[in-house]
């Protein structure tokens, strides 16, 4: 039987290619190697962290803020079993969803790793080795990425010492002093997870700071508050070496400009650096599909492959690895693949980092402009002036607003603040239809709000802010 698209990894980009392709009509199938749908994100990495982080951020609520805002719980206790069991029930509530999901637009599944065998055919290999074949007009490569590991360095994961972010996800007990390699999102995250449950935590980051890429300003304010919540930084240090020890590992490391190395002991070792392009086994070299430097499936703007027929999405392709622009790049192959206009706008991605408080960036970042050259003019508003913030206890961070200096279009939003990750789409939404700070600080915004912050910080872009 011949298929219309046939999805290869059923991650968030795979599985919602899969489900807009049927519901514009196409007849699709999906082929999956683990035993759930969800890849990655719905299994062992965005869902169950987000779940862990939550429940840490009650915890640490009931023992920091409740008593001044007058509620009287007593001790407020940690059951780790609890937690854990609350992570895998909300897991297995969104992966059955969406096998719902499949099951309702009537696309068929094929459980085993999948093998591009050249234009228009898909092979299968099941756990029992036997294989099959499947023909499709059109196939999409959505196999997402897997741990990088650390460059130069052998590292041996045992998941329960020295951890991959699968490992940071499930520790029995919380270790006396986690060290993380790595200060980007996975590190900081997962680190603030088991901070607020007790542990010591260190990072260790090659570069001079924190979420590299991230907007200065934001990266150099957000670390002074990670460290007023404990966590230790060995900024500009380049890992040599990671290795079990006979209680716990120890990570040794130098400066990257030069000078003695240094040695420390953790009871377990996170290794957070990044995230390689899963290609490996998939008949891509066989099948004359290009691959760039990195690793990465070749794509033109329209995310197709050098071979007819065969597109890339998400993780395997170039761009940020967020599981959000894997989704929108699965919307645009499966509209492409049923003669529509898909498109995706790279330009207004927005990236969330969902420590406590929340980071949330979208479009360009000073550094950047400053970069390309670009006039700008920025306006910025604190939390501190606003009134929400003060009744919630939730005064830390500011909003920050980039706009062309001429035209006032807004190029970038950063926030660093409680429910940045949800603040920052009404700039998304801005942005996307070449919105303006003047727009933005004249658009009326229900008070009192957090996001209220946003608007003085648009206000401040184009003029003067009302509350500071």
């Amino acid at each position: 039987m011949a298929y219309d698209v046939v999805v290869i990894g059923s991650g968030p980009g795979g599985y919602v290619c899969a489900i807009k392709a049927a519901q514009l009509g196409l007849k699709v199938a999906v082929v999956e190697k683990n035993a759930t749908f969800g890849g990655t994100c719905l299994n062992i990495g965005c869902i169950p962290s987000k779940a862990l982080l939550h429940a840490s951020e009650m915890l640490a609520e009931a023992q920091h803020s409740f008593d001044a805002l007058g509620v009287e719980v007593g001790t407020p206790k940690m059951n780790l079993k609890k937690m854990m069991a609350h992570k895998d029930a909300t897991v297995a509530a969104n992966v059955t969803g969406v096998s719902f999901l499949f099951k309702k637009n009537k696309i068929e599944s094929f459980q085993g790793t999948g093998k591009v065998l050249g234009a228009g055919k898909v092979g299968v290999t099941g756990a029992d080795g036997k294989s099959q074949e499947i023909e499709t007009k059109n196939i999409v490569i959505a196999t997402g990425s897997d741990v990088a590991g650390i460059p130069g360095v052998d590292v041996a994961f045992d998941e329960k010492v020295i951890i991959s972010s699968t490992g940071g996800l499930s520790l029995e007990k919380v270790p006396g002093h986690l060290v993380v390699v790595g200060g980007g999102v996975i590190g900081l995250e997962l680190g603030s997870v088991w901070a607020r449950l007790g542990a010591k935590v260190t990072v260790v980051e090659y570069l001079d700071s924190i979420l590299g890429g991230m907007d200065g300003d934001v990266a150099k304010q957000f670390q002074r508050m990670l460290a007023k919540q404990g966590f230790e930084f060995k900024l500009g240090s380049k890992v040599t070496g990671v290795a079990k020890a006979k209680k716990g590992a120890t990570v040794t490391f130098e400066p990257v400009k030069g000078g003695a190395a240094e040695t420390i002991e953790a009871d377990v070792v996170l290794v957070a650096t990044g995230r390689k392009p899963y290609t490996e086994g998939l008949g891509l070299k066989e099948a004359g599909v290009e691959m760039d430097e990195r690793g990465r499936v070749k794509t033109d703007g329209h995310l197709r492959t050098n071979v007819a027929g065969i597109y890339a999405i998400g993780d395997v392709v170039a761009g940020p690895m967020l599981a959000h622009k894997a989704e929108d790049e699965g919307v645009a192959v499966a509209e492409i693949t049923a003669g529509q206009a898909g498109h995706v706008n790279y330009d207004v991605i927005p990236g969330v980092v969902y420590t406590s408080p929340e980071v949330a960036s979208v479009g360009k970042t000073e550094e950047e402009l400053k970069k390309a050259g670009i006039a700008y003019k920025a306006g910025k508003f604190p939390f501190t002036a606003n009134g929400r913030a003060r009744a919630m206890l939730h005064t830390d961070g500011f909003v920050k607003v980039l706009a062309d200096k001429d035209s006032d279009k807004v190029l970038g939003v950063h926030i660093v603040g409680f429910g940045a990750g949800e603040m920052i789409h009404e700039a998304a939404v801005l942005m996307e239809f070449g919105g303006s700070s003047e727009d933005l600080g004249r658009t009326c915004h229900a008070h009192p709000t957090m996001s209220e912050a946003v608007k003085e910080a648009a206000l401040a872009t184009f003029f003067k802010p009302i509350h500071m």
